[in-house]
């Protein structure tokens, strides 16, 4: 079953939007009731709950997307570094293989 919300954004398919979603409102709930705890102003802590969904929501996506961007790029490196160890090792062009005395002089 997937979920919308407002409509576009699938929440159950695209990374990083459910977690943003459910850390925004127990960020909201928190700021809204502790905004009317401490001035009993019902429509002011209403607009403080609105304003702390918004900013915790898309703070933890961008922090979110950052690190999985991050985490691709790791993945890639990985395996063109997989890849490069599987062509080139036994070959003159691998790392670990020991030089003799007349290869070293070479480089």
């Amino acid at each position: 079953q997937s979920f919308k919300l407002l409509g576009f954004l699938d929440v159950k398919n695209v990374p990083c939007a459910r977690e943003s979603v459910l850390y925004g409102s127990l960020g909201s709930s928190v700021m809204g009731l502790g905004h009317f705890l401490a001035t009993s102003r019902v429509r002011r802590s209403c607009d403080v709950a609105v304003g702390g969904f918004i900013c915790i929501m898309l703070g933890y996506w961008f922090y979110c997307r950052y690190n999985l961007a991050q985490q691709r790029i790791r993945q890639r490196m990985l395996k063109e570094g997989m890849k490069n160890r599987i062509l080139f090792e036994g070959s003159y062009l691998d790392p670990e293989k020991e030089q003799t005395g007349s290869e070293r002089s070479d480089s």
